[in-house]
């Protein structure tokens, strides 16, 4: 007769018998390696080959992050309407495509920032649709008692190839120079849409098969309801908000200060951020025992502030020891961001039904994303008139205050509760 534990011994490995997720995974895991190579050659290409200042870099990043206040919510009610995996593919071939002209552009020598901008605008509108479809996805993929495993296979190899990534970045900029080395997220993306066009697992019928068909705005009214009626959501999107608006604050400048500032090449900052981005692994790793043992709340607040105390550190790089310092920093930053995001991703995913994800996500990614650009401009500026240094502090200030919106109520949350299923119109504690 079989014991008790043993079904618990089981938790944590029955996806990687699920032929389907792995698919998914696999892609991950290369589209991320690629993207983090844009992350560093795309503002390098910028600052290196055409000589971009603050202001310059700073609109770079906001126009990567402009498509989700502009299209997020309007993403959200069309994913909800259509089946998704078709939608991840076509994202994937956008992002190729655009990515590709730049290296293009370079060899025949008429690279400009307008077609970087214009780059980063369709990049950004691509991640648009992928993200909203693919965070609504994954609960049609599994059993939503696997999502938070789910999500922390899918974190744990998101930030192995942003460590990896890092350093492949800097080795790539540093030999081809940064246009050319962007190649490689093109061809990351192909091997992404390979990947989800080799899945295989119906997806359900959605009311655009059936027929039914309420109206955009009221099925966009319906998702910004589940979004922010439920207290536990509305203040968990604040606290990402928050701190996605002080982490765009420093993203705006920290090229710029550790090129100009402390003079270190592109494989030194590529080999700052893989020894920092390691974090993330071990953070990824701990992300669901940790939750276990000290409950959903509270380590997701204990991540929130201990984000904010890693940024706090970047600008003490000025005073000596550069590349000491900004490992450490980032290091801690990297390790609370899985710690933060696998959790609090599960917690969305798994408190609302599946026909309410793409509006769910799309609602909470648009308050959250917005944050990205007006964080990236409004740094481009600080940047600008107070210098590098004090924008890094200023960005510190804004991450520690994110966790403070934690302890007004999910701070006490000690288990992820679970939507039955479809028949669950609302998350639980949702007021109607």
């Amino acid at each position: 007769m079989q014991t008790g534990p043993a079904p618990r011994a089981r938790e944590g490995r029955r996806l990687w018998h699920h032929g389907d997720f792995l698919k998914l995974w696999a892609g991950q895991s290369v589209s991320q390696l690629g993207t983090q190579v844009t992350q560093l050659a795309l503002p390098t290409a910028a600052i290196m080959l055409l000589h971009a200042g603050p202001v310059q870099v700073g609109l770079l990043g906001a126009l990567q992050y402009l498509a989700f206040p502009a299209l997020g919510l309007a993403v959200g009610v069309w994913a909800d309407r259509v089946r998704r995996r078709p939608l991840l593919i076509a994202a994937d071939a956008l992002r190729m495509l655009a990515l590709a002209s730049v290296p293009a552009a370079a060899l025949l020598g008429v690279l400009s920032m307008w077609q970087l901008y214009a780059v980063a605008a369709i990049v950004g509108t691509g991640t648009v649709l992928f993200d909203v479809a693919y965070q609504s996805y994954l609960p049609v993929l599994v059993d939503r008692r696997d999502l938070v495993e789910g999500n922390s296979k899918l974190e744990t190899t998101r930030w192995l190839a942003i460590v990896a990534g890092s350093a492949v970045a800097g080795f790539l900029i540093q030999l081809f120079r940064a246009a050319v080395a962007i190649l490689v997220d093109a061809a990351s993306y192909l091997v992404s849409m390979a990947t989800v066009w080799w899945i295989r697992r119906p997806e359900p019928p959605h009311r655009a098969d059936r027929g039914a068909r309420p109206g955009f705005l009221r099925e966009l009214w319906e998702g910004l309801q589940v979004t922010f009626g439920s207290p536990l959501i509305r203040l968990i999107v604040a606290c990402s908000a928050t701190s996605n608006l002080g982490a765009n604050l420093a993203t705006a400048v920290y090229l710029l200060f550790a090129y100009q500032q402390l003079h270190l090449s592109p494989g030194e900052v590529g080999l700052v951020s893989a020894v920092g981005t390691s974090g993330a692994l071990l953070g990824a790793v701990l992300a669901v025992p940790i939750a276990r043992r000290l409950g959903v709340g509270p380590t997701l607040t204990v991540a929130a502030f201990a984000y904010g105390l890693g940024t706090l550190m970047l600008p003490l790089a000025a005073f000596g020891a550069p590349l000491v310092v900004l490992p450490a920093g980032f290091f801690v930053i990297y390790l609370c961001n899985p710690l933060y995001d696998v959790n609090q991703v599960s917690l969305r995913q798994a408190i609302v039904p599946v026909r309410l994800q793409g509006r769910l996500n799309a609602s909470a990614r648009t308050v959250i994303r917005s944050m990205w650009p007006v964080g990236a401009a409004v740094g481009g500026l600080l940047g600008a008139r107070i210098g590098y240094v004090p924008t890094l502090y200023t960005a510190a200030a804004v991450t520690l205050l994110a966790g403070v919106w934690l302890l007004l109520g999910p701070v006490g949350l000690k288990r992820i509760p679970v939507a039955p299923d479809d028949r669950t119109a609302v998350a639980q504690g949702a007021t109607r």
